[in-house]
C-alpha cells in the first residue's frame, strides 16, 4: 500500500524491540514511547514546506530555511498523550488538540467521549498521535472528524500497525499517510495486535 510508510531506520528497530518487551518497566515504556515518536515524526515531515530565511552567523550573512507550515498535534487519549512530548520538542511550531475516544470492549467499535478542537482549524497539517492502528476504528473516527473539521492534510503516526486496521483505515481514507514503526502479524480475536505490546496505555501509565 502506498499510503504505509514502514521505518527501516536501526534505531526505530532497536528501541521497538525493548519497548516489546515485557521486562520493560513502565518508566522505561515511557521513554521509549517519546523516542520512538521523535524518530517517527523526523521521517513524516520530511515533506513540509519551507521558506528562505536570512541568517546572521559569526562568520557572515547565508540564506537558510525556515517551516512554514504549522502542525497540529491529535492524540487520541489516553496512549496518544505519551506520543505528543517528544514531538512537540521537535516540531518548531505545533499545536495541540485532544480528542477522546474509547474503544467498547465488545464491539471494538470507537466511542467518543471528548473532543477539544476550536472552531475552525488553525494549521496546515494535523498528524494524528495513536501507538496502535488495531482495527483502525479510533483513528477513522478521528479523522473523519479532522476532516469535517477542515483541516487540508492529514497524516497518521503510530508505533504498530496490523493489517486489518492499516486495510480498513486505507479504504476509508486513502489520502492519509500511515507512519509507524512496524506492520505486525495480525489482530488477534478480542482485537489485540499480535506479536504486539499489549496494551500501549496500560504499559505507559502503570494502569
Amino acid at each position: 500500500m502506498q499510503q504505509l510508510h514502514v521505518s527501516e531506520h536501526p534505531l526505530v528497530k532497536h528501541k521497538l524491540t525493548a519497548l516489546r518487551a515485557t521486562s520493560t518497566d513502565h518508566r522505561t515504556f515511557r521513554e521509549l514511547v517519546r523516542e520512538l515518536s521523535m524518530l517517527l515524526c523526523y521521517e513524516a515531515t520530511l515533506d513540509m514546506e519551507t521558506k528562505p530565511k536570512q541568517v546572521v552567523t559569526p562568520m557572515g550573512e547565508t540564506t537558510g530555511a525556515e517551516v512554514k507550515e504549522t502542525i497540529g498535534l491529535v492524540p487520541i487519549m489516553r496512549a496518544g498523550i505519551g506520543m505528543t512530548d517528544g514531538i512537540m520538542e521537535l516540531l518548531p511550531s505545533v499545536q495541540v488538540w485532544h480528542i477522546g475516544l474509547y474503544r467498547d470492549e465488545e464491539t471494538l467499535r470507537p466511542v467518543s467521549y471528548y473532543n477539544k478542537l476550536p472552531q475552525a482549524p488553525t494549521v496546515q497539517v494535523c498528524l494524528v498521535l495513536d501507538p496502535m492502528l488495531a482495527t483502525g476504528g479510533s483513528a477513522i473516527a478521528t479523522v473523519n472528524i479532522l476532516k469535517e473539521w477542515g483541516v487540508a492534510r492529514i497524516k497518521y503516526v503510530g508505533l504498530l500497525a496490523a493489517p486489518e486496521g492499516v486495510e480498513a483505515f486505507s479504504s476509508a481514507h486513502p489520502d492519509v499517510p500511515i507512519h509507524v514503526a512496524a506492520l505486525d502479524e495480525r489482530l488477534n480475536d478480542i482485537g489485540f495486535i499480535v506479536p504486539g505490546l499489549g496494551d500501549a496505555g496500560d504499559r505507559m501509565f502503570g494502569t
